[in-house]
């Protein structure tokens, strides 16, 4: 598919994701892109998703929209993260089906694997069990879009696609630190460690889980690749598959924050799943893409947004 030539409609344009998409549809000379942001239309209203689809008549439609956010969000806002996430990904692919969208995208997260799955992830054991309970809300309503998407391919021979994303991070991600995950926590962290002078700094659980991160400027080139290329059922990783333990990330984000002082361990808070790295040779086979920027290059570029974005960054929700 050419997809410069298409109108493409991007829900959640307002988020980290949605705007790199945004960019890279736009570096790729597509141009009748429709950047739909959350208070454009409350995607939880079928009514409001069908009028709109009505009035914009997309030919593609990328669904970057959703609820989220780290553990301490999810521990506070189950309900709610379950109720918004499934109604917007179950009406938003149907009313496009209805619509006669001709291809759609849905993402879902890495949280969506069974807690207990073996490390590196890979998307055959996607449904061996439930996920960790602590994100198993957010998750389970998530996970019903690889469901739905196959049913409508099935049944209707809707163009669907499915890609799950490893630990996504970048510039415009919330770093409110109630809401953030554990990129973003860092940085704002070590940013007020250093201009407060602080000696030490207390982090979230033990440092030992390993987890696995991909550059939002990466899974967006996937996610438009994936576009033009593959239309098939099967969901595809989209992550760099190396992993990182956290305590090594924490040292990495110190330096390049240029904070100097201890890092203080709080094991009695909660660490998550124990090994999170992806298989990503699904990605690498169907899409022919590897992710290009390391995880220091793009924690740089992170850091560098942040403190120029200080003060309306840490305030994000």
């Amino acid at each position: 598919m050419n997809i410069s030539g298409m109108r493409v409609l991007v829900a959640g344009a307002g988020g980290m994701l949605g705007r790199a998409i945004v960019a890279r549809l736009a570096a790729r000379g597509a141009a009748d892109v429709i950047a739909l942001k959350r208070e454009e239309c409350d995607l939880r209203e079928q009514r409001e998703v069908r009028e709109m689809l009505a009035r914009i008549r997309p030919q593609v439609v990328i669904n970057c929209a959703g609820t989220g956010g780290g553990i301490l969000v999810n521990t506070r806002r189950p309900a709610e993260f379950f109720y918004d996430n499934l109604l917007i990904g179950t009406l938003l692919l149907h009313e496009s089906w209805r619509a006669g969208v001709g291809n759609y995208m849905a993402f879902i997260c890495g949280c969506c694997y069974p807690d207990k799955a073996p490390s590196p992830l890979r998307e055959e054991t996607l449904w061996d069990g439930y996920p960790q309970v602590t994100s198993a809300p957010y998750a389970v309503a998530k996970k019903v879009a690889a469901v739905q998407s196959e049913a409508y391919r099935r049944q209707y021979g809707f163009h669907s696609v499915v890609l799950l994303l490893g630990n996504l991070y970048g510039p415009g991600e919330s770093f409110d630190l109630t809401e953030s995950h554990v990129i973003p926590a860092f940085i704002r962290r070590f940013h007020e460690a250093v201009r407060d002078n602080l000696d030490e700094v207390v982090l979230w659980g033990s440092g030992a889980p390993v987890r696995d991160f991909i550059f939002v400027e990466d899974a967006a080139e996937a996610a438009v690749i994936a576009m033009e290329k593959y239309d098939g059922p099967e969901i595809i990783n989209i992550s760099s598959g190396d992993g990182i333990a956290v305590r090594e990330l924490a040292a990495l984000i110190a330096e390049l924050s240029g904070y100097l002082g201890r890092l203080v361990w709080d094991s009695s808070r909660p660490d998550g799943q124990a090994q999170k790295v992806y298989d990503v040779t699904r990605m690498e086979r169907l899409l022919g893409y590897r992710p290009r920027v390391s995880l220091r290059e793009g924690i740089t570029k992170t850091i560098e947004w942040f403190r120029d974005n200080y003060a309306g960054a840490s305030e994000r929700g």
